[in-house]
């Protein structure tokens, strides 16, 4: 991709998720009703502000690339007659959106059918947004801009790591995530996709996580990387499918982390 479509999806994706955010915020520490779409399998809240959300991010796409696939996850999947395919999440993060926390936000990704090229995370709130294309990654507010860059990170004792629910963990993978936990400097719960951009802002060293989407991590790769850093599954391979997730700010660091993790990579 040319850097001058890259930009272009990139603006779009961004104008687009701040469409959605004028959708979400009405909705926000306002009285709401929440829906459990888990089928009683766990508790999976989906309210009126992820499906108003996702219905303008639909009709954006619709207008603007029309030939453009889409797949989100509150409407489904739609194929289109290109190899673009956007990636959505209208709020990732619903479990702390109805709290009236703020480590939520809309997830836009676009996959060219061999890799990921654009990615946002654009938090309404707060008027915040993290992005990727081209190999860049920025924070923006307003009309400031900055960098995205990673920390070092020597070892896994110096690290921070971070994780949204240990509930998302089978008992092997809740053991493994512990081995790396044991060791680090520092572990917290909580953060949903915030806990990425903040590892992309060098404020995190590790994310370690599970039973994830497609739509959960395809926003957040470019940011990680395009930062400095790396994502992959608890085996090395590829994670824009979802499944189990592991990312590292310091790349050296991914190896040994491997390691740990090895024999729970469900």
């Amino acid at each position: 991709m040319t850097p001058p479509a890259a930009a272009e999806f990139l603006d779009f994706a961004l104008a687009t998720a701040r469409a959605a955010g004028a959708a979400i915020l009405p909705h926000f520490r306002a009285p709401l009703a929440v829906d459990d779409k888990s089928g009683g399998r766990s508790y999976d809240p989906v309210t009126i502000a992820d499906r108003a959300a996702e219905t303008v991010i639909r009709a954006a796409i619709a207008e603007s690339y029309p030939e453009h696939g889409v797949r989100g996850e509150e409407h489904g999947r739609r194929k289109g007659a290109s190899c673009y395919t956007w990636v959505v999440d209208p709020i990732d993060g619903t479990r702390s959106f109805i709290l009236g926390q703020m480590h939520w936000a809309t997830l836009i990704a676009l996959h060219d059918g061999q890799r990921i090229v654009v990615g946002v995370a654009h938090q309404p709130y707060v008027g915040e947004s993290f992005c990727a294309a081209d190999g860049v990654a920025e924070w923006r507010r307003g009309i400031d801009r900055r960098r995205l860059a990673t920390r070092r990170c020597a070892s896994v004792e110096d690290a921070v790591v971070a994780c949204t629910d240990p509930k998302m963990f089978d008992p092997a993978q809740r053991a493994a995530f512990d081995r790396v936990a044991g060791r680090a400097r520092l572990t917290r719960w909580g953060g949903d996709c915030y806990a990425y951009c903040l590892l992309a802002m060098g404020l995190i060293d590790v994310v370690i996580e599970a039973s994830l989407e497609a739509y959960d991590v395809q926003a957040l790769i470019p940011i990680v990387e395009a930062a400095g850093g790396v994502m992959s599954g608890w085996t090395g391979a590829p994670c824009d499918e979802g499944g189990t997730v592991l990312a590292c700010g310091d790349r050296t660091l991914q190896p040994g982390i491997l390691a740990l993790l090895s024999g729970a990579s469900g």
